[in-house]
């Protein structure tokens, strides 16, 4: 039986895509390089402590009627997740100060208060800005939407959600620093809403699209939560559902080449010598290694391949994963962002270290009486090679972590049990990227996202290198964008239907 549809790469979005597929009754195969699904997302095990390799920090995946896109396709699909809410979310740590950051709004600015009274009127403006853009928005389900000319009679569905959007169109593609220049003063506020957009893009606020910010500013209020397991845990779901629908997951199958005839893109090829057929193809991978490792130059136009080559990116990162020994730390917390320097940017490789420390909350990621520590900073891929100095400035470039974490655990170094330090190229070889990138950094007003189409017909890009974005969220509409516009609208209000959306 030949496939409707083939899927390069399991990461978020491309899991989406595929049970998304899969469920309108599509014949879908996804092949994977890797021997564990998930992508950037995904979880490994070592001497019984499970680390996510990369996003650790989720809301909207449990309830009735999220925003959170995954939840979407997971209710779609039938699946779902056990979840474990938590507040505060997180802790900033500033070389001056340290500051809880609560879901709730007023305990947030209460706590931002005892630092910058005089900011805290200045932060509601902002917010209040932000938080009427997500109102509107919340209204039209991404589930609804698609990557198509046919968006616009979709819209029409949701006639009223679009009058409370008018007021807020301009913010639309306008950056979170417009909104910030026009409602906020004090420095130390500015600061903390560069590093809330930092942590969501990669960007500091004038680069950060206005819309990514509300979404998470509303969907926080709503509550934060750990899905019991991790972000393999997600993974799971979704590939569940893509086994319930009929679709297949191929692991340790590396697709070499994405196969095109006369402009039209009519399968891969393994690295095996085989070739699977289909007449449509879904590239999960980047922008780069899809257009400069999985087809030819010739198979696209010059000036075209040219200039999506020449897509900024997102620097890569230094990961330290810790199994430590827990005792005496009944009272810590889950997640940590230390800035070791205010005379630095924050966008410095180093200066701003993200910690997650999950088993706070799930106890199974570690063995009894440990923690499983997630602790990573930006760090470029230039200079970086396996030669003899690679295993010295590993444990270098770690130091700035272990420094961060000792803001929060003094005795970290002592606790140590287990140790696991990835580089740039670590990215680069475990998850098939480019330069170990996580994405595109397309700042806002200065270029949109690609949309999941190519010059190719039958060839369809998902990921975070495609709209909407970075982020587990927006790569999961990526995959929802790209799969209804495959299908019939009718199918799609179907399942909208079925859910009550």
């Amino acid at each position: 039986m030949t496939n409707n549809v083939i899927v390069i790469g399991s990461g978020i979005g491309g899991l989406c895509a595929a049970a998304l597929l899969a469920r309108y009754g599509k014949r879908v195969i996804v092949c994977e390089s890797h021997t564990i699904a998930g992508g950037a997302a995904h979880s490994f095990k070592q001497r019984g402590f499970e680390f996510d390799s990369g996003p650790s920090f989720y809301c909207g995946l449990s309830g009735t009627h999220s925003l959170n896109p995954v939840k979407q396709v997971l209710d779609v699909l039938g699946e779902s997740l056990q979840v474990i809410p938590y507040d505060p979310l997180g802790h900033y740590h500033f070389p001056e100060a340290s500051v809880a950051i609560y879901s709730n709004f007023s305990k947030y600015c209460h706590e931002i208060e005892k630092i910058t009274p005089q900011g805290v009127a200045e932060l509601q403006r902002f917010a209040a800005r932000l938080l009427g853009l997500y109102d509107a928005m919340k209204g039209i389900p991404t589930l609804a939407l698609r990557a198509d000319w046919q968006v616009i009679l979709v819209l029409l569905n949701y006639v009223r959600s679009l009058g409370k959007m008018l007021p807020y169109l301009p913010l639309v593609q306008f950056s979170v620093g417009s909104v910030i220049d026009a409602t906020v003063k004090d420095p130390w506020i500015r600061r903390l809403i560069d590093l809330e957009c930092f942590l969501l893009s990669g960007l500091k606020a004038h680069g950060t699209i206005a819309p990514e910010v509300a979404f998470m500013l509303g969907e926080r209020e709503r509550g934060v939560e750990y899905p019991v397991g991790g972000s393999a845990a997600i993974v799971n779901a979704l590939v569940r559902g893509l086994a319930r629908w009929g679709g297949k997951l191929r692991l340790g199958c590396h697709v070499e080449q994405i196969l095109v005839e006369a402009g039209q893109a009519v399968g891969v090829r393994l690295k095996t010598g085989e070739i699977l057929k289909a007449p449509i193809v879904i590239s999960n991978a980047t922008i780069w290694d899809t257009y400069n490792q999985l087809l030819r130059p010739e198979d696209l136009p010059t000036a075209y391949r040219q200039t999506a080559l020449n897509t900024p990116a997102v620097d890569s990162f230094i990961h330290l994963h810790l199994g430590i020994r827990a005792d005496g730390l009944e009272n810590l917390t889950g997640h940590h962002v230390v800035v070791h320097d205010s005379n630095q940017d924050i966008t410095t490789p180093g200066n701003t270290c993200m910690i997650s420390i999950p088993s706070v909350w799930d106890v199974t990621l570690a063995p009894e009486r440990h923690h499983v520590v997630h602790a990573y900073t930006l760090e470029p891929f230039a200079g970086w090679e396996r030669n003899d100095n690679y295993e010295p400035k590993k444990k270098e470039k770690a130091q700035t972590l272990y420094r961060a974490l000792e803001r929060i655990i003094p005795d970290i170094r002592e606790r140590v049990v287990l140790e696991l330090i990835g580089t740039p190229l670590t990215h680069a070889d475990y998850l098939r990227r480019y330069q170990g990138t996580y994405g595109p950094a397309i700042a806002a007003g200065k270029g949109m996202f690609p949309s999941p189409h190519t010059p190719i017909s039958g060839l369809y890009r998902v990921g975070d290198s495609t709209m909407p974005g970075i982020g587990v969220p927006a790569v999961a509409a990526s995959g929802i964008l790209c799969a209804n516009s495959l299908v019939e609208r009718s199918q799609t209000a179907e399942l909208l239907k079925n859910l009550q959306i």
